[in-house]
């Protein structure tokens, strides 16, 4: 028997003015879980692309059960028993759940569809792997953390020997992630191997048998997880020693600057309001985070903040001016600033270059146009100098299209733009979801500097650690709720768990605010 299922032999994959995989070498054992480590444009998706016939390699060469293969697209990666589920999701917003996953491989008989066939090995399959999802959902409709579950079972629906997860926990709850990998787990007990990309220390110590790291496009090498620890395996990532603590000091809290008054906000998918009479403040000098797990109103709360939705009923009030009824720009203009959850739906224009993408919120104002022409001069200036002092990768610069950039360097870009832009509020959505430990820290750093400079910072993260080392006060919500307020220093996770999970909750007294 082969010693390895895969092969991936000096493997070279070139793009206008990078080379994102420079002579790598990749080896995944049957029945193994190998995890993908590197820095946001390292080249782990690209080398996984590759392999799932997306991209062809320049040089290099795949076998598979030691027989060399040419994998021209999806279609004979699946054949050859590969399958994929991708950082930025492949799915079909207008269709239903069930016909994404059988897309491609319907079943039919006689030129008509079998949908009762097919919804019942999905319904099995989502039963047996822990993974619900209602089959008759549009994409549309459902959270990101469904959407996830779908791509998942697109995957296990084509019975794939060889599972690549590319960034598969990074827009799931701390509850979903510990069951997905209990599944990986479990999907590596049945003989089926998997290539995991994660930027997750922990999920890597927890679930993989060995780790492959690349940093900047090179191989860097392959260790056994049993002979090593988060901290060499960090090093390995960016070459130098990373802080895995947030450092910061007190808050100095000052005036409101959001004031939230009985907000109630409809739900897309139930009857039932999805935000239901949440009020809450948020002071110049600190940062207030909403824990919550996925689909509890946490999106629709945003939306009606940031003017992508409009409110039923309630107020959002900006240093005392009712913005409920403004427009995006308007509040834009007023001093929010927005890192949305979906980052190619609400936070880039993907065929826009770089450069066009920093100045979105910015390009009507004098320092970017005159007599309503783009002075292009300074809008490639100012992107040149947002590209060095966040560090955003990308092959071409300023020039490089959003679409060809890493989802890590497309985060990066966004935090740039928002963080950059004037404001008084910075709302923050899973600001660091895919980033790399690096980038986390960095990103960190930012949401500190913004709330000492004396700006609110309202973050909604997934992420307890985020949530417990970053916020100065916590609100959990529960069902469209506000269900308790907490001080980071005085709760612990469980706590934060319970709550989250409607096992508990405590009537909130309004503007009982911790430091008051």
């Amino acid at each position: 028997m082969e010693k390895y299922i895969v092969e991936m032999l000096n493997i070279t994959k070139r793009f206008p003015g990078i080379i994102a995989n420079d002579n790598v070498t990749l080896q995944l054992k049957k029945g193994e879980i190998h995890a993908l480590l590197g820095e946001n444009g390292a080249g782990k998706s690209t080398l996984m692309s590759v392999l799932f016939g997306l991209y062809q390699p320049e040089e290099g060469e795949i076998r598979i059960k030691g027989e060399k293969v040419f994998i021209n697209n999806p279609n004979d990666a699946n054949a050859l028993g590969i399958g994929m589920v991708h950082q930025h999701f492949k799915l079909v917003e207008i269709f239903t759940v069930l016909e994404n996953i059988i897309l491609g491989v319907e079943p039919n008989k006689a030129g008509f569809l079998e949908m009762k066939e097919a919804r019942e090995k999905v319904v099995e399959l989502s039963e047996r792997y822990g993974l619900r999802v209602d089959p008759d959902s549009l994409i549309e409709d459902i959270t990101v953390g469904m959407q996830q579950r779908v791509e998942i079972l697109k995957m296990l629906y084509r019975d794939n020997e060889i599972l690549i997860f590319d960034e598969p926990t990074a827009v799931l709850t701390p509850q979903e992630i510990k069951e997905l990998l209990q599944i990986m787990k479990g999907f590596a007990n049945e003989g089926k191997s998997i290539l995991f990309i994660t930027h997750k220390l922990n999920e890597i110590m927890e679930v993989a048998d060995r780790c492959t790291v690349l940093r900047k496009g090179k191989y860097i090498g392959t260790v056994d997880i049993k002979d090593t620890n988060k901290e060499e395996l960090s090093k390995m990532m960016v070459g130098r020693d990373v802080t895995f603590a947030v450092e910061k000091e007190e808050a100095q809290i000052k005036e409101v600057v959001l004031s939230i008054k009985d907000l109630n906000v409809a739900s897309k998918t139930k009857k039932d309001n999805a935000v239901k009479n949440v009020s809450f403040d948020v002071r110049a000098g600190e940062i207030v985070c909403l824990a919550g797990i996925d689909g509890n109103g946490q999106t629709e709360l945003v939306n009606a903040l940031t003017g992508l939705e409009k409110a039923v009923s309630g107020s959002v009030i900006l240093k005392g001016q009712d913005i409920t009824k403004s427009s995006i720009r308007q509040r834009s203009i007023l001093g929010i600033s927005h890192i949305p959850e979906d980052r190619h739906k609400h936070g880039l224009v993907l065929d826009y270059k770089l450069e066009e993408n920093l100045v979105l919120q910015r390009y009507w104002q004098p320092e970017f146009q005159k007599g309503g022409f783009i002075k292009f001069d300074a809008v490639r200036k100012y992107a040149e100098e947002l590209i060095d002092s966040y560090d955003i990768r990308s092959g071409q610069g300023p020039i490089t299209a959003a679409s060809s950039m890493s989802g890590g360097n497309q985060q990066k870009a966004i935090i740039a733009r928002e963080v950059d832009k004037k404001h008084e509020l910075l709302v923050a959505v899973q600001p660091t979801r895919g980033l790399d430990v690096g980038a986390i820290e960095y990103v960190h750093k930012r949401l500190v500097e913004s709330r000492d400079s004396g700006k609110a910072v309202f973050l909604v993260s997934l992420e307890l650690d985020e949530v417990m080392n970053v916020s100065d006060r916590i609100l959990v919500i529960y069902e469209g709720e506000i269900v308790g307020e907490f001080d980071p220093k005085r709760t612990t996770v469980q706590e934060l768990g319970l709550y989250m999970s409607g096992a508990k909750r405590s009537t909130v007294k309004e503007n009982n605010h911790a430091g008051e």
